[in-house]
């Protein structure tokens, strides 16, 4: 029975039939499918033909996620079907797979984003009003896979990197440097393929609210020679290996500083991530002041109460002195994902009250999804290099 409920959403599960007309196919969809559909009230609606299978589920990613909390059970249709519409969803993109006979798969009708360390199936719910994420009629920058080898991992490894409109026009200016994580589960795709940091980054720069500046992704995970190697879970725990921060220092940055048009000083760069990426930032930027000036936490694993002069090597211990070195540093969170905003929250005041200034802000009504990390580097971003 397994064999033959996989073979028909391999074969039969690409969503031609009839659909609903007030809704519209996803733009995450696979080119022609129609399902999933996005209705004006932000329900989406599911299916997969799957003929042999007796029971089918969706599954949305995780708990917190933008979709509700599933597993929703299908609806079997005459001709092998199966069907489910989710209420409202929250906007942004979510991930999702369905389960078939108890057998995870992925809907052959969606493209797949690597997501809770597996390629996922994902939807877009567009955000009314909301354009900054979009490609516009501005100019665009490029993505570029860069491929260097690690003398840390004794490993070849890949960033993504987004050099900005006009970078090969203007052959000699040099840029200022944001590094940027992605979260546990997630890997250096993360921030372009599902958070669209380069349109988000492209339409702030043509309408001059954020500098012209070079964008690093790196994948969060490392391991040196011999250790036992680390599993890229979907878990949002604060990881901070010390084989990637050794990665980070000794290789990753000497390693773009020499083979793009960097202001390679601590000045003009930069270090953020999200969930995860956000604890491997502040791990990394704050126990390396001598590397960077400005600091981004989005959603990240945090602790409020804790003891300022100690935590991150000390960095806090003196007020003066931090804000003298520090340009920027920045917590963001969702207000529906409560175990990060409120120690995000709760360490901004701490810090605040400490005499060390800092920006808080709240992506309302999303969780712990890329929505919110959208919004947090639309306003992250204009903030750098000022």
């Amino acid at each position: 029975m397994y064999r033959i409920a996989v073979f028909s959403v391999l074969i039969c599960g690409l969503g031609w039939a009839q659909p609903a007309s007030d809704s519209l196919p996803a733009t995450s969809n696979v080119r022609g499918a129609q399902y999933p559909r996005v209705y004006p009230d932000l329900r989406v609606a599911f299916q997969i033909k799957a003929p042999g299978a007796q029971k089918v589920q969706l599954q949305p990613g995780g708990d917190d996620n933008g979709l509700g909390k599933g597993p929703f059970e299908m609806a079997r249709g005459d001709d092998g079907t199966w069907s489910v519409t989710t209420p409202p969803a929250v906007p942004g993109f979510h991930y999702y797979w369905f389960v078939v006979d108890g057998v995870a798969v992925s809907d052959p009708a969606s493209e797949t984003y690597f997501g809770y360390g597996k390629q996922c199936s994902a939807v877009e719910v567009p955000e009314k009003g909301a354009d900054y994420y979009l490609p516009k009629g501005v100019p665009h920058g490029d993505v570029r896979a860069h491929w260097y080898y690690s003398k840390t991992t004794a490993a070849w490894r890949r960033a993504y990197v987004y050099a900005p409109p006009d970078y090969d026009r203007n052959a000699r200016t040099r840029y200022p440097v944001l590094y940027l994580q992605h979260g546990a589960g997630e890997d250096e795709r993360g921030w372009t393929t599902q958070g669209r940091a380069n349109f988000i980054l492209d339409n702030l720069i043509a309408a001059g609210k954020a500098k012209p500046m070079i964008v690093v992704m790196e994948q969060g995970y490392a391991v040196k020679p011999g250790a036992a190697p680390s599993q890229p879970g979907a878990g949002r725990g604060p990881q901070q290996p010390s084989a990637f921060e050794e990665v980070v220092i000794n290789d990753l940055i000497p390693m773009i500083d020499a083979a793009y048009r960097t202001l390679p000083d601590r000045e003009h760069r930069a270090m953020a991530g999200l969930s995860m990426g956000g604890g491997q930032a502040l791990q990394i930027a704050l126990t390396h002041l001598d590397k960077f000036a400005y600091i981004g936490s989005f959603s990240s694993p945090l602790r409020g109460g804790a003891d300022l002069k100690t935590i991150y090597g000390g960095a806090f211990s003196d007020p003066a002195a931090f804000s003298k070195k520090v340009r920027l540093l920045w917590f963001g969170a969702g207000t529906g994902e409560e175990r990060m905003y409120k120690p995000a929250l709760a360490m901004h005041q701490d810090l605040e009250t400490g005499g060390i200034k800092n920006v808080f802000f709240e992506s309302p009504g999303t969780s712990h999804e890329w929505q919110t990390w959208r919004r947090d580097l639309n306003d992250f971003a204009p903030r750098l290099f000022q």
